[in-house]
C-alpha cells in the first residue's frame, strides 16, 4: 500500500506538469506537424492534451492547485477503501449441524474454535468459505448469519465512500463538467451518461420478464420449506438467492457443484487453459522453476512465440487465498511493454490474482465451473497484456475505452461452455477420466438457469454506480441509496439487519467508478465476436484466433475500440448475439 500511495502521489504530480503541458500543446496546436505524425503518434499527443485538460491544466493556478488536492485526497481515500477490505475479513463460528448441507471436504482442515462450550468451525468471508455456506447450507439461519456478518464489513469504509463521491463532483464541476459520470464517461465509448442509462433501464425492463419466472420458481421451493418447518413464509431475502438458485438448478437439470467440481482440479484446469491459450494465440508458455516470486503459491511463465525464438513477456499466477490478500479475482499489469528510444523492446508483465480453494487431506484443490469461467476470464486479461503491441506504454493492454476491457475476457467466458472444450480440461481428479458427456450436456442446458436474476445484479451495481456520481447536486447518502436500490433492483428483501455491504464495493474505489456499467455494455461486443467468428469458424480454429490477437489484443487503446471491433468482425457489432446469450428474445434493443 506504501508503494501504490506513491505511485499515486507520483501520478498526479506528474500530469500537473506545466512544462510538459506547454510542450504537448506546442505540437497540438500545429497542424502541420500533426499530420506529419504517424497514427499512434498523432493519437499520443491528442490523448496527453487531452489527460493534462483533465487535470485541470487549463485552469488558472489557484483552480488548478485546488483540484491537486482534491485528486491527492481521493487517492488517499481509494487506498484506505481497499486497505480496509482487504485486511477486514468477516468470520463466524458455526457448528456442524449448522452447516448442514456442506460437503465433507469443506471441514478438512478448517481452523476450529470453542464458543460458549461447543465446538465450532471457523468460516470467513473468503469467496472459499463463504460461497458454498450461500450456496449449500439448508439452515436459513445459517445463510442470513454469514449474510450479516458480509454485510456488516469494514463500515468505516461508508464515509470514506461519501466523501470521495462528494470530492468527485467537485473536480468534476471544476473541469466543467456537470457530474463525474460526464468526466468519466466522455473518454468511453459509451460518450456520456443518457446511453448508459437507456441501456441499462430498458435491459431492467426485459431481464424482470425472465425474473419474474425465476422468483416464482424460488418462492415455491422456500414456501415449501417454510410449510415443512411448520414456520410462517415471510418473504425472500437476501441470504435465500444463492440457495434456491442453485436448488433450481439441481432440480431442474440435476445438476450439483460437489459432482461437477470433481472433474475441475485446478492444477490439471490451468495447464489445459493455458494449452488452450497457447493454441489459440500462437504462443508458447514455459514455466520458471523457483521463480523469484513474493510468495511460494505463486508460480511464474515465460512467454514466446510457437514458431520462433522470440521473447513476447512474463505473467505470474497467484491463484489460492491468504491473509491480507485482495480478496477477489482480478489481474494487474505490472509492466507495460513498448518501444525503448534505442529501438530495443521493453516486455510487458502481468499477474493475475484469485481466491480459489486450497487443497484439502483427501483432495486436491478442486474448482466449481464458475471458477474454471474465472480463470479463463482473468487469463483473457493476462494475454490482453501480454500480446498487445503498441510503441507507446500508453496504449498497451487494457489502456483502451474502460467500457471496452472487460470485451476480450468475456468472450472467452464462452469456451467455458463449449462441450469440445469442457471434455478437453475437465477430468477427474482421482480416476483421470474426462467428464462425461452427459454432464456437459446438463451443464449446458443449464448456462441461463437464473440468468434474469443474475443480470438483474450486475444492473443493479451499474445502476447504483450511476445514481451516486451522475448527480449534479451531490445530495446522495451512498448507504441508504445502496440498500434501497438494491432491494428495488434484485428483488430481494434486507431484512431488518443494518447492514453496509456498499463498504466492500471495491469497483467504486479501483478505477471503475461511473464504469461498473461497462461489464454488460461490453457483452453486447463479447457476444457478437463469439458468435460471428469463433462460434462459427470453430473456437480451436487457428486463424480465428490469430486474427483475434492481430485484430483485438496486439493495437491495445492505439485505435478505437470500435475499429478493432469491425476489423475482427467485418461489421459494426449490434446486440442480436448478446440478446440471446442472457436468454432474452430479440425485441429490436441495443
Amino acid at each position: 500500500m506504501a508503494a501504490k500511495e506513491k505511485l499515486s502521489a507520483f501520478k498526479i504530480e506528474s500530469m500537473m506538469r506545466e512544462d510538459v503541458y506547454r510542450a504537448v500543446r506546442a505540437v497540438f496546436d500545429n497542424s502541420d506537424e500533426m499530420a506529419s505524425l504517424g497514427p499512434e503518434d498523432r493519437r499520443l499527443v491528442e490523448k496527453m492534451e487531452l489527460e493534462f485538460r483533465r487535470h485541470g491544466l487549463a485552469l488558472d493556478e489557484d483552480k488548478r492547485e485546488h483540484l491537486r488536492k482534491i485528486k491527492t485526497r481521493i487517492s488517499e481515500l481509494e487506498i484506505k477503501f481497499s486497505r480496509s477490505i482487504n485486511e477486514g475479513d468477516g468470520q463466524a463460528v458455526l457448528t456442524r449441524d449448522e452447516l448442514e448441507g456442506l460437503p465433507s471436504d469443506f471441514f478438512e482442515g478448517r481452523a476450529t474454535e470453542v464458543v460458549d462450550g461447543q465446538e465450532g468451525f471457523v468460516v470467513t468471508t473468503k469467496y472459499p468459505d463463504i460461497l458454498p455456506v450461500m450456496r449449500l447450507a439448508k439452515r436459513e439461519e445459517t445463510r442470513e448469519c454469514m449474510f450479516v456478518v458480509e454485510g456488516q464489513r469494514c463500515p468505516e469504509n461508508i464515509p470514506i465512500l461519501q466523501e470521495a463521491v462528494a470530492l468527485r463532483l467537485e473536480a468534476a464541476q471544476l473541469l466543467g463538467y456537470r457530474t463525474h459520470a460526464e468526466f468519466v464517461l466522455e473518454e468511453n465509448m459509451a460518450k456520456a451518461p443518457t446511453p448508459v442509462l437507456e441501456f441499462e433501464n430498458d435491459l431492467r425492463s426485459r431481464l424482470n420478464v425472465l425474473a419474474d419466472k425465476e422468483i416464482e420458481e424460488i418462492e415455491a421451493l422456500k414456501k415449501a420449506d417454510k410449510q415443512a418447518a411448520g414456520k410462517p413464509y415471510t418473504g425472500l431475502y437476501g441470504w435465500d438467492y444463492r440457495y434456491y438458485t442453485n436448488l433450481v438448478k439441481e432440480r431442474k437439470h440435476s445438476i450439483n457443484d460437489e459432482e461437477v467440481k470433481q472433474y475441475f482440479p485446478v492444477k490439471e484446469v490451468t495447464r489445459s487453459i493455458l494449452d488452450i491459450y497457447q493454441n489459440m494465440l500462437s504462443l508458447r508458455f514455459v514455466k520458471i522453476e523457483n521463480p523469484p516470486v513474493w510468495h511460494t503459491d505463486v508460480e511464474m511463465y515465460e512467454v514466446w512465440e510457437a514458431a520462433e525464438e522470440t521473447f513476447v513477456g512474463h505473467f505470474y499466477l497467484d491463484l489460492f487465498p491468504r491473509e491480507g490478500k485482495y480478496n477477489h479475482a482480478a489481474v494487474w499489469p505490472i509492466r507495460a511493454g513498448f518501444d525503448r528510444p534505442d529501438g530495443s523492446r521493453e516486455y510487458p508483465v502481468a499477474a493475475m490474482v484469485a481466491n480459489f480453494p486450497k487443497p484439502t487431506m483427501s483432495a486436491p484443490a478442486l474448482l466449481t465451473h464458475d471458477d474454471a469461467t474465472t480463470l479463463l476470464h482473468e487469463l483473457g486479461h493476462v494475454f490482453h497484456g501480454i500480446c498487445s503491441v503498441t510503441k507507446w506504454a500508453l496504449f498497451h493492454e487494457t489502456r483502451t475505452e474502460r467500457d471496452f476491457v472487460e470485451v476480450p475476457s468475456q468472450m472467452l467466458e464462452n469456451w467455458s461452455w463449449e462441450p469440445s472444450v469442457l471434455q478437453k480440461f475437465a477430468v477427474h481428479h482421482q480416476t483421470g477420466e474426462p467428464i462425461p458427456e452427459a454432464l456437459v450436456k446438463r451443464l449446458v442446458a443449464a448456462k441461463n438457469e437464473g440468468a434474469g436474476l443474475f443480470n438483474l445484479r450486475q444492473l443493479f451495481f451499474g445502476l447504483y454506480d450511476m445514481a451516486i456520481h451522475n448527480t449534479a447536486d451531490g445530495k446522495v447518502d451512498v448507504k441508504a441509496l445502496y440498500n434501497e436500490l438494491k432491494e428495488d433492483i434484485m428483488r430481494f428483501q434486507n431484512g431488518s439487519h443494518d447492514t453496509c455491504s456498499v463498504a466492500t464495493f471495491d469497483h467504486l474505489m479501483g478505477g471503475y467508478d461511473s464504469g461498473y456499467y461497462g461489464y454488460l455494455w461490453s457483452q453486447v461486443f463479447s457476444a457478437d465476436m463469439y458468435a460471428s467468428r469463433f462460434a462459427k469458424d470453430g473456437v480451436f480454429n487457428q486463424q480465428t484466433g490469430l486474427d483475434y490477437r492481430r485484430e483485438i489484443l496486439c493495437p491495445g487503446g492505439s485505435r478505437d475500440a470500435m475499429d478493432s471491433l469491425i476489423q475482427f468482425i467485418g461489421r459494426k457489432p449490434d446486440s442480436t448475439a448478446f440478446i440471446k446469450l442472457i436468454g432474452l428474445e430479440d425485441t429490436n434493443s441495443n
